[in-house]
C-alpha cells in the first residue's frame, strides 16, 4: 500500500492534478507555482517520483492519476485511526465529537450510514 501513502506535498500536488485531469503537464507547472509556490525543476521531480510509483502517469506531455483521491483519503482515514485509536472507530468518533452536538437530520443520516455496515 506504499502507492497509497504520501506525504504532505505529494497530496497537494495530486489534488492538483485530480482537481485539473487530464492536465497538461505545462499547465501543471503553472498551477503548482501558483498554489504551491514550486519551480518548474520542483513539480518535475515530484511529477517523475509519482509516475515511479505508480499515482499519476504522465503519457504524451498529459498528465493522468491511476490512484483516485478518495483511495488515498480512505488509506489515510484508516491508517489515522489505527494508529492513534488503536483502530477504534468509537473511540475516534468520541475524540472527534468532543462537546459538538449535531442535528437530528445528521444523527439519522449517521446512523443509516452505520446501518448499512453493520454484519448481521
Amino acid at each position: 500500500m506504499e502507492t497509497l501513502k504520501l506525504c504532505e506535498s505529494e497530496y497537494r500536488f495530486a489534488t492538483i492534478v485530480w482537481d485539473n485531469e487530464p492536465i497538461s503537464s505545462g499547465d501543471l507547472v503553472i498551477l503548482c507555482n501558483k498554489y504551491l509556490g514550486w519551480k518548474k525543476s520542483t513539480t518535475y521531480t515530484v511529477l517523475k517520483k509519482l509516475c515511479e510509483r505508480k499515482v499519476l502517469i504522465n503519457e504524451n506531455s498529459k498528465v493522468y492519476s491511476l490512484v483516485k483521491k478518495e483511495q488515498v483519503q480512505k488509506y489515510e482515514s484508516e491508517q489515522f485511526v489505527n494508529r492513534s485509536f488503536g483502530g477504534s472507530l468509537p473511540q475516534f468518533i468520541t475524540a472527534f465529537m468532543g462537546d459538538k452536538k449535531i442535528s437530528k437530520y445528521e444523527a439519522d443520516k449517521l446512523k443509516k450510514l452505520i446501518d448499512s455496515y453493520r454484519e448481521d
